[in-house]
């Protein structure tokens, strides 16, 4: 009768400590996003911890001081979000993925692992206003967010090491895609990626335009893995959702980033920092110093983890308010409209059918703005898309393409492109030409290309 009342007792016990375990949550971190709402780190899981201790790094923090569309607040006022919240948004958007994709194949933990620290961390070597400044200055950002993770002085790497010693060495490799490319890499770089599933509803959202949302749920419910090529895919019953996913891409290319303003501002950040470059390769830059990290930067010389980390939107902002004093009037003048928003003025050329149209034209203008004393090196830029919004299907014996495919129930597999008309009909739609041009020699400009 005393074991039967210890056992009750012990029963209702284990019970209680069950329902205990259900009213009171885990101890987690959360993260309020725009975008994904609830973004929660369960402190007792080790991979959870990792991921938001490597939030917390110093080098990560430095995204919070990156804009995420370098000078697009100047066309969209609310788009001043930065590289922390989006690749904070990455790293979500592939947690959920990988939850969706577990269903179809086995991913152990080791993988999952890799692939969200990727994901996390993949904009980590990224410099001040996107890409501009890594044209100027020739320091990749894929490289250098290599660099980062396996450098030993980079609070990152630490991490990465502390959780397991090989992991800094993994993540590298997973980035590079070896041994092999799989799905796992197409979590983190494809035409059907985290990044991009992210970046466009959030650049949507905080731009206001209104023309970039997709339902990311049912496109995330549609996606699959091919067993034989092991890539990603999507099945039959997604492909409005794709269709949805690419034409809401082809609205935020037209719409935000091949936005004239946008475009124009990005012509000049890139102008400044070049004049900035050659001043400092004449040894006639009068600020920042030799031992500043923007300086060391425009040079393309090697960062040290300080100076990489003290490198960013901020920086290079200072320095475009002293330049605005320049004694070298060009570089003045570029860093006076930059910060006022004196903008170069835009001359439409979309309506000519050729690129050697376009240049014949464009060295009109050249010539036209030199003739009336300007420098036309600096006083107007041409501009035609390098990238579209889908990277459609190429013929076999071609340049392979990241197209994506759709699965059939019977596990055929089949390009995106041949089944909807919409990837070449925006691609062909978004081709535009444009000559950005100093304001005070526009008329001229315009003039020559009439004449």
């Amino acid at each position: 009768m005393v074991i039967e009342i210890f056992m009750a007792y012990l029963f209702i016990g284990v019970a209680a400590c069950a329902l205990l375990n259900i009213i009171t949550p885990m101890p987690q971190k959360i993260i309020r996003d725009p975008v994904h709402d609830v973004v929660a780190f369960q402190i007792e899981k080790p991979l959870d911890t990792l991921l938001f201790r490597l939030l917390n790094a110093q080098q990560f923090q430095r995204l919070r001081r990156i804009l995420q569309l370098g000078m697009a607040h100047l066309a969209y006022p609310g788009a001043t979000h930065s590289r922390y919240s989006h690749s904070l948004g990455v790293m979500e958007t592939a947690r959920k993925m990988l939850m969706h994709l577990s269903r179809h194949v086995s991913i152990n933990e080791e993988d999952e692992t890799v692939c969200l620290v990727s994901a996390l961390l993949h904009d980590l070597g990224h410099g001040p206003f996107s890409h501009v400044f890594e044209r100027v200055s020739g320091i990749s950002h894929e490289r250098l967010t290599q660099r980062l993770i396996q450098d030993p002085e980079s609070e990152v790497h630490r991490l990465l090491w502390q959780h397991d010693r090989v992991l800094p060495e993994k993540v590298v490799a997973f980035l590079r895609e070896e041994p092999k490319r799989t799905f796992l890499n197409d979590v983190i770089a494809s035409q059907l990626d985290a990044d991009r599933f992210d970046y466009l509803l959030r650049d949507n959202l905080m731009t206001g335009s209104n023309y970039g949302a997709y339902d990311l749920q049912w496109l995330l419910h549609s996606l699959t893995v091919d067993e034989a090529s092991n890539r990603l895919a999507v099945t039959w019953k997604g492909i409005s959702a794709i269709e949805d996913y690419v034409h809401s891409r082809y609205n935020m290319y037209r719409n935000v980033y091949f936005h004239k303003v946008v475009r124009s501002a990005e012509g000049m950040v890139k102008l400044a920092l070049q004049r900035a470059r050659r001043l400092a390769v004449q040894d006639r830059l009068e600020w920042p110093p030799r031992d500043n990290s923007v300086y060391t930067a425009l040079l393309g010389q090697r960062l040290a983890m300080s100076e990489f980390t003290e490198l960013d939107d901020v920086s290079v902002n200072h320095c475009f308010k002293l330049w605005t004093r320049s004694d070298d009037k060009v570089l003045a003048r570029l860093c006076r409209g930059l910060l006022y928003r004196g903008l170069y003025k835009t001359i439409e050329l979309s309506h000519v059918t050729n690129s050697e149209e376009a240049a014949a034209l464009f060295n009109k203008a050249e010539a036209a703005i030199t003739a009336a004393g300007g420098e036309p090196a600096y006083d107007l830029f041409y501009d035609e898309p390098a990238d579209t919004p889908y990277d459609a299907y190429r013929p076999e014996g071609t340049e392979a393409s990241e197209e994506i495919v759709v699965k059939h129930s019977d596990g055929k597999l089949t390009p995106f492109s041949t089944i909807s008309p919409l990837p070449e009909a925006l691609n062909s739609r978004l081709m535009f030409r444009r000559i950005h041009v100093a304001a005070e020699y526009r008329d001229v400009a315009a003039a020559a290309i009439r004449g």
